[in-house]
């Protein structure tokens, strides 16, 4: 697991983020089981109740299923994937506007950047 955490925000938000990147880039798939709370810990080197939080919140948003002691699992709900995905799109949009704006890009030259970069 390549999880390297920042200091710009909770680390339990950058589990979730983390999570929800791998499923949109497959590495995550639909019904794959998640590591246990414990395992996840370990593995990323953090508090185990900083997982559970993360895997609380994922749940609550439908990304991990869990049914009682058993092992979570990714959803298998294609419409929550795909809202996944246009989620992460658009918070890097966001963002990606928000540094812009802030050195005076205008939008016609973003756009031409894009178009020459993509």
């Amino acid at each position: 697991m390549n999880f390297i955490a920042n200091d710009r925000e909770p680390v339990y938000l950058q589990i979730i983020r983390y999570m929800r990147q791998q499923i949109v880039k497959g590495e995550l798939k639909p019904g794959d089981p998640v590591p246990s709370r414990r395992e996840m810990a370990v593995s990323i080197k953090v508090n185990p109740n900083t997982v559970q939080k993360a895997y609380k919140e994922m749940e609550e948003m439908g990304v991990i299923n869990t049914v009682r002691t058993h092992q979570s699992k990714i959803t298998t709900d294609e419409k929550i994937i795909s809202e996944i995905r246009k989620d992460l799109i658009h918070e890097s949009l966001e963002l990606f506007i928000s540094n812009m704006k802030a050195i005076d890009v205008e939008k016609e030259e973003i756009i031409k950047i894009i178009k020459e970069s993509y």
